[in-house]
């Protein structure tokens, strides 16, 4: 079973069934996912934004918070120093640049609906 590294805009899609969903669903299927243990705060993050954005939905917001939380993914910790130096040399957040660092750490593909981090992804394969 393949290792992937989903980040937080893969499974705020798949949990809030937005574009991408599908996608997502096919790619991480049959897999073993982990993520740092950051992608809780980024996913609780998500769905204040959509709870601000659409008071209304909160209830529905929450519940596919909490099916997030049902995931089998593994929470892993990064080497801060390392993501630091990712971050720097990829211009990318410390956020993002700990999904990347666990990929490469892991020899993982990286799951992902950021476009911009999917690009610094494709330029460290190369």
């Amino acid at each position: 079973m393949p290792v992937l590294v989903v980040d937080a805009s893969a499974i705020a899609a798949l949990v809030h069934d937005e574009p991408g969903a599908d996608e997502i669903v096919e790619r991480v299927s049959d897999a073993t996912l982990v993520a740092p243990r950051l992608l809780p705060h980024e996913l609780d993050s998500v769905c204040l934004r959509k709870i601000r954005a659409a008071p209304r939905e909160r209830s529905r917001l929450l519940a596919a918070r909490a099916l997030a939380d049902q995931l089998q993914i593994a929470l892993l910790d990064v080497d801060h120093p390392g993501v630091i130096e990712l971050a720097l040399a990829t211009g990318l957040t410390a956020y993002d640049a700990s999904y990347l660092w666990l990929a490469g750490t892991h020899g993982a593909e990286l799951v992902t609906l950021d476009a911009r981090l999917e690009r610094a992804a494709a330029r460290l394969r190369r």
